[in-house]
């Protein structure tokens, strides 16, 4: 960490770290565990311009404000340099963990808007994430997610057009896939195994959130397309809010398009084919 950050981190916190320790994460930021001369341990993140940690520091605390979902603390948040408490854990997500996972989720996931989206945008990745107010979640995921992740694909050469070209037809036939009669819902929005904090079988925080309100059903499938939660999380929140018929059949694979095409915009690569199974498994 630059001599330039360490006088950024006193100046806003009126104490100098005693040392900085590089963390893993952060596909877009640098982490960093500083310990204080206080004797507490906290985390920074570190940017390039435009990385837009500021945002990162409003979500965190918009989570603590109007939620139970455990998160970090935010003491600093600007472009380049985000601060917040640092939360003990490095725990594997046991069965324990998948049904307090559940337990926090479900209750985020009754906490309502009069629509979908956001007041403000949040980034996931690092990537643009629009997230203007509509009223239907079938607009809201065809205009505000695929199209517009599709075309940055495309756009940046990661994306090959027949692909494109899929997506587009399957944007025309979400009429018969996506019913309009789930509530918006509160997600946490990134749910993988490395933003899942885990001690002693609880969930001790969440982290890296991308916030909006959305059908929840959304978030629920990102949790199965990297195996973050399984068999223990899906029984237990189905006890607190079941799931709606076709979810694990037909929704699941649309869904998980979306943070498919995160990826193939961040990494290229083998991700192009992970779109394209998806498609073909939502018969298109």
């Amino acid at each position: 960490m630059s001599a330039a950050v360490l006088d950024e981190i006193e100046a806003a916190l009126g104490l100098r770290p005693l040392r900085a320790t590089p963390l893993s994460g952060g596909s877009i930021a640098a982490v960093w565990r500083l310990d204080m001369t206080s004797g507490e341990a906290l985390v920074a993140k570190t940017g390039p311009a435009g990385a837009g940690l500021e945002r990162e520091g409003r979500m965190l605390d918009y989570l603590r404000d109007r939620t139970a979902l455990p998160a970090p603390r935010t003491l600093h948040a600007a472009d380049r340099l985000l601060v917040m408490t640092h939360v003990a854990a490095g725990d594997v997500i046991d069965a324990a963990a998948e049904r307090h996972a559940a337990e926090l989720l479900a209750a985020l996931h009754g906490i309502h808007a009069p629509r979908f989206g956001m007041a403000f945008d949040t980034p996931l990745g690092g990537l643009a994430q629009p997230n203007g107010w509509m009223e239907s979640w079938r607009a809201f995921f065809r205009d505000r997610r695929l199209m517009p992740m599709a075309q940055a694909g495309l756009e940046a050469g990661r994306l090959p057009a027949p692909l494109m070209a899929r997506i587009e037809r399957l944007c025309g036939r979400l009429d018969s896939r996506i019913a309009e009669d789930a509530p918006p819902s509160l997600i946490h929005g990134d749910i993988w195994g490395g933003n899942v904090l885990v001690r002693q079988g609880r969930i001790a925080a969440f982290v890296d959130p991308a916030l909006y309100y959305a059908d929840a059903e959304i978030e629920l499938a990102f949790a199965t397309l990297f195996s973050t939660f399984g068999e223990a999380f899906f029984a237990r929140y189905g006890e607190l809010r079941p799931l709606r018929p076709g979810f694990f059949e037909e929704r699941r694979d649309l869904y998980n398009l979306y943070p498919a095409l995160v990826h193939v915009r961040l990494f290229g690569g083998g991700y192009a084919g992970m779109v394209d199974r998806l498609l073909s498994r939502c018969g298109v």
